[in-house]
């Protein structure tokens, strides 16, 4: 009879997620999963397949934070709307926080967007990796787009104006926000950012 598993898989995923996103794909071994999720080599082997299936399925429970993260923090009355894409852009200062089960990201770096980073490193030569990193800049898009809209109906953002569009724009800045914040771009400098990309919304016009 097989032996019960006898470890917290999602706990050894979010291990997994800290060390990927910092080190890279390339640049971790088994031997570092090992070492950050408290398995040994065979253990990993047989759970995930080896250090692709260890990243596929971190970045699948990824998505799936992800997924829900975006919606709560953009969901609510029309009236809050606005502010809540601010608050959100205003989020993109600090990353993507890691699970709460393991330890806070190392540097700035870390905590870059998971699914942005791997797609960067491999995802022109892994298809899966670029689909669950498409899966992921979805779930973005299409909470922001229904915020935007949400700050439409209540006359804070141009009629006119496409929510997809605005939503693709705003994706586009907070991942340039977690590049440039990773690589030496102090937190009021990001804040600026921004605080700048919220101000290009587009208003409505004065009739």
């Amino acid at each position: 009879m097989a032996r019960p598993r006898s470890f917290d898989r999602d706990h050894v995923l979010h291990a997994a997620e800290r060390q990927f996103r910092t080190s890279g794909y390339n640049g971790t071994s088994v031997d570092d999963l090992s070492a950050a999720t408290g398995l040994g080599r065979g253990s990993l082997y047989a759970a995930f397949d080896g250090k692709h299936g260890v990243l596929l399925q971190a970045m699948a429970g990824y998505f799936g934070r992800l997924g829900q993260f975006a919606p709560q923090a953009l969901a609510g009355p029309d009236e809050g709307a606005l502010e809540r894409l601010h608050g959100y852009l205003l989020r993109a200062v600090h990353g993507v926080p890691l699970a709460d089960d393991v330890p806070p990201a190392p540097d700035r770096a870390a905590a870059a967007c998971f699914a942005a980073k791997m797609a960067l490193e491999i995802g022109a030569s892994d298809p899966e990796v670029q689909r669950l990193a498409n899966d992921c800049f979805s779930a973005v898009v299409t909470a922001v787009a229904e915020c935007v809209r949400a700050a439409q109906r209540n006359g804070d953002i141009d009629p006119d104006a496409d929510p997809d569009d605005l939503a693709q724009l705003l994706l586009t800045i907070i991942r340039g926000i977690d590049v440039v914040g990773a690589y030496g771009h102090s937190p009021a400098r990001l804040t600026s950012i921004a605080e700048s990309a919220f101000a290009l919304l587009p208003r409505p016009r004065h009739r």
